[in-house]
């Protein structure tokens, strides 16, 4: 029975696993308002949670009144960065070049994948809780996870960016033709950045360097987000069974 409901619960991590790389890849614009509302509700209440623990340190008194001012800080804090969850989750998987999207979900799908296991590795050796944890200490991980798997995609040079930018994309491109040029322009500036550094260090040094400060790496707090709930939620089935 052990080993049963062991599987049944990787069975069902991995079916959370694929809805959420699926409905990014079938549908960015809900995608990425589901994800905004969910950085905003778990995000506002680990917000608050986290500077009532930090006040002390930085101030040696009770929190007293300034209470009002962790919570509207707190706020605003997890606004952001909710508004910056949707914003790069929609860019991520909205566009119009349907094999390349087909890569991006493949290469998000592994990344939550490895970032569910480190999550629960933690847990069960050191009694991690991946909501205080995770959500603050694996989006620079993930990122740079799913940033050194698009660093393959091929990036068309400034020259045909320009081109396509002034014959191929209309006065008033939609919301799919303006993200897939912004992902080109971007692999285009990775490129850039990567073949500069090539002039200093090797060039899978300057590849890895490449990845760590490309755009892509800001996907890591959609990436956390998703890794955190699916984990909890594994645990929370494990102690009810």
């Amino acid at each position: 029975m052990y080993i049963l409901f062991n599987g049944l619960l990787m069975a069902l991590e991995l079916a959370a696993i694929y809805a959420v790389a699926w409905l990014g890849y079938t549908a960015p614009i809900v995608f990425a308002a589901a994800t905004a509302g969910l950085a905003l509700v778990v995000g506002a209440a680990l917000e608050i949670a986290r500077l009532k623990y930090e006040f002390p340190f930085y101030f040696d008194r009770a929190p007293g009144r300034s209470i009002y001012l962790i919570v509207g800080v707190g706020a605003l804090e997890s606004i952001t960065k909710a508004v910056l969850a949707g914003v790069v989750a929609l860019l991520t998987f909205l566009g119009t070049d349907q094999e390349r999207l087909k890569i991006v979900a493949i290469v998000f799908a592994g990344s939550l994948f490895l970032g569910v296991q480190v999550v629960r590795f933690l847990m069960g050796r050191l009694k991690a809780r991946p909501l205080r944890w995770g959500y603050f200490r694996l989006a620079a991980p993930l990122g740079l996870l799913f940033s050194a798997g698009l660093t393959f995609l091929p990036a068309p040079g400034i020259t045909e960016l320009a081109k396509r930018a002034a014959f191929d994309l209309p006065a008033k491109p939609s919301m799919e033709q303006a993200s897939e040029f912004l992902f080109l322009l971007k692999q285009s500036f990775d490129e850039i950045v990567v073949r500069m550094l090539s002039w200093v260090f090797d060039p899978s040094v300057a590849q890895a360097i490449g990845a760590i400060v490309s755009v892509n790496m800001l996907s890591g707090f959609v990436l956390a987000l998703y890794a955190v709930l699916i984990a909890e939620g594994i645990r929370t089935l494990e102690n009810r069974v």
